[in-house]
């Protein structure tokens, strides 16, 4: 009796997780969106084609996020609502970008304390509406991410880069699509145009502060920043991985789903696995061989960027693998890759992916216990 029941709750377990699985990776598939995604693709095929005529591939990063960002941001519109909106988002962009290169050597206090305040300034951007929220958050993921590769920059020996030349491809990036807008409006007839990825929020209402939603944007900044401090804090090897997979698992409130904050972790620890593959290629390479392996590799980083944007709302767990998977291929070119090298990068993943899932459990259950919710059926 003992072996049967034992039997049987394995079954119960077993049946619970691929339940969980299928959820997890189900598809939509009225969610694929081709069109946009070969729209990136074509105008990131400029930045790429320019920096590798120019011989700067260091600054192709900045100029991707900038035109694949200020694309998600887009609210549509008129062109003066559209144009002044997306020249907005730039800027600020432009500034974050420009804080987080001249940052790439400082101690890390410093880098700590900077990544909280942005962090906590993003997620109390909920005042403001579910359309500039988004905006903030995507300049929040952003932040770290260029905050990431300019500390491998520094730290790598093998390339340089400019502050202002970093600054200046991400503004490029972001004028790009702002240019696609005009055009797209000149051949419309000049009307107004939905926004490019219309299944994100467009609500511009202002909300009140609420209690809830200043300790969430709290504790997500914490959370963010406390991976900074450990990444940079404690020197570890390829350790701002970690603060990258934190940002791409957390969700931004705790009213999402728990499906939702599974299907980021998942995404995050399968792009990191994939772009820890990805850069192992180019390890026992050297000379011409190791160049065109490079270039190769930015080339697949602009493809799963293209992917992202097809299949956004097809999974949002490999939307999420195939965004973080293009981020860590771009942020870890610039440095050497071996065998350990790669242990680390997936191990500082999980690290950060598991931090930001255990405090999104533990918020939830203080969440639940203050407000004297039932537990939710798993």
């Amino acid at each position: 009796m003992a072996s049967a029941s034992g039997a049987v709750g394995r079954a119960g377990h077993g049946g619970k997780a691929r339940g969980l699985a299928a959820k997890v990776f189900a598809l939509a598939p009225e969610g694929l969106r081709w069109p946009r995604g070969v729209l990136f693709l074509d105008l990131a095929l400029v930045p790429l084609i320019v920096f590798w005529a120019v011989g700067h591939e260091v600054y192709l990063p900045s100029a991707l996020f900038g035109l694949l960002f200020t694309l998600l941001a887009d609210p549509g519109g008129g062109l003066g609502q559209r144009v002044s909106r997306s020249a907005a988002f730039a800027l600020l962009g432009a500034g974050l970008t420009a804080a987080a290169f001249a940052m790439g050597g400082v101690a890390w206090y410093w880098l700590t304390l900077v990544v909280f305040a942005v962090t906590l300034t993003a997620g109390l951007a909920a005042v403001f509406g579910a359309r500039r929220f988004a905006a903030a958050l995507l300049l929040d993921v952003w932040f770290v991410i260029a905050l990431a590769l300019a500390f491998g920059l520094h730290h790598s020996g093998r390339v340089t880069s400019l502050t202002w030349a970093q600054v200046l491809a991400w503004t490029g990036g972001a004028a790009l699509w702002i240019v696609m807008g005009l055009v797209e409006w000149l051949i419309h007839g000049r009307g107004e145009r939905p926004q490019p990825i219309a299944e994100i929020p467009g609500d511009t209402s202002r909300k009140k502060l609420t209690p809830p939603l200043a300790v969430f944007a709290l504790i997500r900044a914490l959370t963010i920043a406390g991976t900074v401090a450990l990444a940079f804090g404690l020197e570890l090897s390829h350790g701002y991985w970690m603060p990258i997979a934190a940002v791409v698992a957390m969700k931004p409130s705790l009213r999402q789903a728990a499906l939702v904050s599974a299907q980021r972790v998942t995404g995050a620890v399968i792009g990191a696995v994939a772009a820890a593959l990805l850069l192992l290629v180019p390890t026992a390479l050297s000379g011409f061989r190791l160049v065109v392996t490079e270039r190769g590799l930015e080339v697949v980083a602009l493809v799963l960027f293209m992917h992202g944007v097809v299949i956004r709302f097809w999974n949002y767990a490999l939307y999420s693998a195939a965004i973080a998977a293009g981020a860590l291929v771009l942020v870890g070119l610039p440095q050497p890759s071996d065998y350990a090298a790669e242990g680390y990068r997936v191990l500082w993943t999980l690290c950060g992916a598991g931090l930001a899932l255990l405090v999104l459990l533990l918020a939830g259950l203080l969440t639940r216990r203050a407000t004297g919710a039932p537990r939710p059926p798993s």
